[in-house]
C-alpha cells in the first residue's frame, strides 16, 4: 500500500514530462529568448487578428442606420489608423525607456503613483482574459462560417483550443514560438493575398458586387452612433502594448528588437485593417449572423474553391493563436506585481520551462470561465473589450508624459509632444468607450478594475504585515538552548509504540540546516545572516540548475538515507501559518508539497514547528 503514491506520483510526472518537456536549466534561460521572427508571431497576433473582427464591428453599429451608412466606415477606419500611428510612436518610447518590461503598469507606477499603477495593472489582466475568450471564439466563429454544421460545438472547440494553447505555453516561449509562427505567417499572407486580389479588382473595375438583403434604418445616423460605431471599431488596436509586457523575451539588443517587432506589427496590422475595410465599403457588404465579413470578402474574391478555404482556416487559426499574445503578456505582467507584492509570489516563479506557468494555467482556468459564461458568442464578448486595454493606454502615455517634464534628456520636447498627443487621443477614445459601451456591459469591467484594485491592496497589506512580524530587529537575541520534553501517546504496547520510543531515544546526533540555491544574492545574503542568527548549527547549501527546490531537497535526502542505512532522519520544516484561511494561497505551499513527499519514506520522520500570524 505504501507504494501506491509513489506510483501515481511517477505517472503524474511522466504525463507532464509528455506535455510539457523536460525541465530547461536556469542558465539556458538566454537560449530561450524570441528572435524578431518569431516574437512577430508570438506578441502581434493579437493586434493583427483583430482585423479579422474589427471592420464587421464597425459596420453591425452603422448598420442600424441603413445600408447606406455603411459609407462612414472608411472615415471611421482612418481615425482607428491614426490611433495606430500615434500608439505605435508612443509604445516605441516607453519600449526604450522601460526595457525590463511592464508596460503601462510600470510606467504609471514610476511617475503617477500606487493606484494608477494598479488601475492599469487591473485592466490590463482584464483584457489579457478577454483577449483569450475573443480571440478564441472569433476563430472558431471563423470556422463555424465555412462548416455551419460545427456552429452547435463552438463552446466546446473553443475549450480545446483554449487547452491546446495553455499546453502548447507550458512547454516554453521559444518552442511555442516555434509552433505558432507558421500558422500566423500563413494566415497574415492569405488575408494579404485576398486584399491585393480584392483591391485590383476594385481598382481596375473586375469586382463582383454583392447582393445584401435589404437593410432598413433601425435608428437614426447620429453623432453618438458614429461615435457607437468607432468605439466597436476600436478593437482593432488592442494588443498593441504587449510588446512592451514583454521586452525582456526579445534577443539583445532587447529594446531595439522590440521597437522593430512593433513597426512590423503596426505595418501588418494598418495595411490589412484599412484593404478589409476598403473592399467591405466598395462591395456594399453587410454583416450576417452567419457568415463573417471576411469570408463574404473571400467568396467574392476567391469563391468557394480551395483558396476561400485556406483563407477561412488561416482566419481561424491566427484569430485562435492570438490568444498567444495574451499569454506572453499576462505572466510576465503578474510576475513583476508579484514581485512588487500585489499577486501571490508563487506568479513570480519560473515554472521547469522557464516560462510562468502559475500565470499561463490562471489565465487559461478565467478564460475558459468566460467562453462557457459567454456561449462561445464573440459578438457578446467584444462590448466588454477595448474599455480595459484604452484605460491602460491613456494612463501609459500619461505617466510618460510626466516623466519627459521632471527627467527631460535628449529631444525630451518631441517626445512630451509624442506622448501628449498620445494621452489626448486615447484619453478621448477611453471616454467615447466608455459611455457608448457602458449600458453594453462595460461597467462590469469598471467594477472589475475596481475589485482588482482592492485585491492588490490587500495582498500588498498582508505581506507588509507577514514581514513586519517575521523580521529580525536589534531587540531581538539568538534563543536560548532549550530542554526537550518528547511525549509519546500511547493505548497499549505494539510494535509501532517500540519504534516510536526507538526514535525518541535517538533524537541527540548531528543538526544542519539545508538551503537550496533558486537565487544566488539570496542566498550570499541569507548565509551572511545565518551566521549570526543560526545558533551554530552548519548550513549546507544545495545547487538548483532546475529551480526545482523540492527535487534538490528530497535528492538529498534519498542521498542520506543510502549513506546511512541505520539512521534516522528527521526534517523539521519551518511554516507561517496565516491568522486568516484566505490568506493560505498568499504563501507558497512548498512546505505542504515537501510534507507529502516525504510521508512515505522510510526512516524520515517529520516535525513542523509553526510560526503563528497574528493578523
Amino acid at each position: 500500500m505504501g507504494t501506491t503514491p509513489l506510483i501515481c506520483d511517477n505517472h503524474r510526472m511522466l504525463l507532464k514530462r509528455w506535455l510539457v518537456g523536460d525541465p530547461l536549466k536556469s542558465a539556458q534561460a538566454a537560449q530561450q529568448r524570441l528572435s524578431k521572427t518569431l516574437a512577430l508571431a508570438v506578441f502581434s497576433s493579437n493586434a493583427i487578428s483583430s482585423v479579422a473582427y474589427a471592420t464587421e464591428e464597425i459596420l453591425l453599429v452603422l448598420v442600424l442606420a441603413g445600408a447606406a451608412a455603411v459609407a462612414w466606415s472608411i472615415p471611421i477606419s482612418l481615425a482607428i489608423l491614426f490611433l495606430i500611428v500615434v500608439l505605435t510612436i508612443s509604445y516605441r518610447q516607453i519600449v526604450y525607456e522601460y526595457p525590463e518590461g511592464g508596460g503601462a503598469y510600470v510606467v504609471a507606477r514610476t511617475n503617477l503613483g500606487e493606484r494608477p499603477a494598479l488601475i492599469a495593472a487591473g485592466a490590463l489582466i482584464i483584457d489579457y482574459v478577454l483577449t483569450v475568450a475573443v480571440s478564441v471564439a472569433a476563430g472558431i466563429a471563423a470556422l463555424t462560417s465555412a462548416v455551419p454544421s460545427l456552429f452547435v460545438h463552438r463552446e466546446a472547440l473553443g475549450l480545446a483550443a483554449t487547452i491546446l494553447i495553455i499546453v502548447i505555453n507550458l512547454r516554453g516561449m521559444r518552442e511555442s514560438g516555434k509552433f505558432f509562427a507558421v500558422p500566423v505567417y500563413f494566415a497574415i499572407g492569405s488575408l494579404g493575398i485576398m486584399v491585393v486580389i480584392g483591391s485590383i479588382h476594385a481598382l481596375f473595375g473586375q469586382s463582383v458586387s454583392a447582393t445584401p438583403d435589404h437593410q432598413t434604418a433601425i435608428e437614426e445616423l447620429t453623432l453618438f452612433l458614429i461615435l457607437r460605431s468607432f468605439a466597436a471599431g476600436c478593437s482593432a488596436v488592442t494588443g498593441m502594448e504587449v510588446i512592451s509586457n514583454g521586452v525582456k523575451t526579445f534577443r539583445r539588443p532587447e529594446s531595439e528588437n522590440a521597437s522593430t517587432t512593433m513597426i512590423y506589427m503596426s505595418l501588418i496590422l494598418a495595411a490589412l485593417f484599412m484593404g478589409i475595410t476598403f473592399l467591405a465599403s466598395h462591395h456594399g457588404i453587410l454583416p450576417k449572423t452567419d457568415e463573417t465579413i471576411v469570408s463574404q470578402l473571400a467568396h467574392l474574391t476567391f469563391g468557394t474553391g480551395t483558396l476561400y478555404y485556406a483563407l477561412q482556416i488561416g482566419t481561424m487559426l491566427l484569430l485562435v493563436l492570438a490568444a498567444n499574445s495574451a499569454f506572453a503578456g499576462f505572466p510576465h505582467l503578474a510576475s513583476i506585481l508579484a514581485r512588487d507584492g500585489y499577486m501571490p509570489r508563487q506568479m513570480a516563479t519560473f515554472g521547469d520551462r522557464l516560462v510562468f506557468s502559475n500565470g499561463i494555467i490562471i489565465l487559461g482556468v478565467f478564460a475558459c470561465f468566460l467562453l462557457i459564461l459567454f456561449h462561445g458568442d464573440p459578438h457578446a464578448l467584444i462590448p466588454l473589450y477595448a474599455v480595459g486595454v484604452f484605460i491602460s493606454f491613456t494612463l501609459s502615455q500619461a505617466g510618460m508624459v510626466r516623466r519627459w517634464l521632471t527627467k527631460k534628456g535628449p529631444h525630451w520636447q518631441t517626445k512630451l509632444v509624442v506622448n501628449g498627443l498620445g494621452a489626448i487621443t486615447t484619453g478621448i477614445a477611453t471616454i467615447i468607450l466608455a459611455s457608448t459601451k457602458f449600458t453594453q456591459g462595460a461597467w462590469i469591467v469598471f467594477l472589475l478594475i475596481i475589485l482588482l484594485v482592492w485585491l492588490f491592496l490587500s495582498i500588498r497589506s498582508h505581506y507588509k504585515a507577514v514581514s513586519e512580524q517575521i523580521a529580525l530587529t536589534r531587540d531581538h537575541r539568538p534563543p536560548p538552548p532549550r530542554r526537550n520534553i518528547v511525549i509519546i501517546p500511547i493505548n497499549g504496547v505494539n510494535q509501532s509504540v517500540i519504534r516510536a520510543v526507538d526514535y525518541a531515544r535517538s533524537r541527540t546526533g548531528e543538526i544542519q540546516a539545508v538551503m537550496v540555491d533558486v537565487d544566488a544574492e539570496a542566498t550570499a545574503r541569507n548565509q551572511i545572516q545565518w551566521a549570526q542568527w543560526g545558533c551554530g548549527v552548519r548550513l549546507t547549501v544545495l545547487p538548483c540548475p532546475y529551480r526545482s527546490v523540492l527535487s534538490s531537497f528530497l535528492d538529498y535526502v534519498e542521498g542520506l538515507l543510502e549513506k546511512e542505512p541505520d539512521t534516522w532522519v528527521t526534517v523539521v520544516i519551518p511554516e507561517i501559518l496565516p491568522a486568516h484561511w484566505w490568506h493560505g494561497v498568499l504563501h507558497n505551499q512548498r512546505a505542504l508539497l515537501l510534507k507529502a513527499s516525504l510521508l512515505f519514506k522510510e526512516r524520515v520522520i517529520l516535525i513542523d514547528v509553526p510560526f503563528h500570524l497574528k493578523r
